[in-house]
């Protein structure tokens, strides 16, 4: 009787290659979680308008993203996606600030409130993070909100 010594160095193979696989994974660490995950405060821009604005954060280790719903500005008209230039910035630990920006942002129908994000920050483990102030630039026009109100429930921490 043959014995087929590659079947059984290709099985070895597979199999050593898997348990490595679920090993590495095994250790890998896992995404961190930032509470709350949704806040809800109020800015005031001036004369493009006021009112409530929704933050939603997402932490994985260092790298954190606040995306930005708000109804204290609307378009006029259609805006394209990835059109909109944002900063968040926001108090740190309760004193300092940070910053978060970025230039993602869904299509924006013509009268509707404007969002924006992901926006991209950098975050350290205990970081306590409230919103601030929001600028927003669209078409060469930026909008400057200020925050006020606190967030609500209370500022995110990572």
């Amino acid at each position: 009787m043959r014995h087929d010594r590659s079947r059984t160095y290709g099985t070895g193979t597979a199999l050593g290659l898997a348990l490595a696989a679920a090993g590495t994974l095994a250790l890998a660490p896992a995404a961190t979680a930032v509470t709350p995950g949704t806040a809800t405060l109020s800015f005031d821009c001036g004369s493009y308008g006021s009112g409530t604005a929704t933050l939603t954060a997402t932490q994985n280790g260092t790298a954190a993203t606040i995306s930005v719903s708000t109804s204290a500005i609307t378009s006029p008209i259609n805006i394209g996606a990835r059109t909109v230039k944002s900063t968040l910035t926001l108090t740190k630990n309760g004193s300092g600030t940070t910053q978060f920006s970025g230039s993602a942002n869904p299509a924006i129908p013509a009268g509707s409130a404007v969002s924006t994000g992901p926006l991209n920050g950098t975050v350290a483990a205990g970081d306590s993070l409230q919103a601030a102030s929001l600028k927003v630039v669209v078409f060469g026009i930026t909008a400057t909100c200020k925050a006020t109100s606190a967030q609500t429930p209370g500022p995110f921490v990572f």
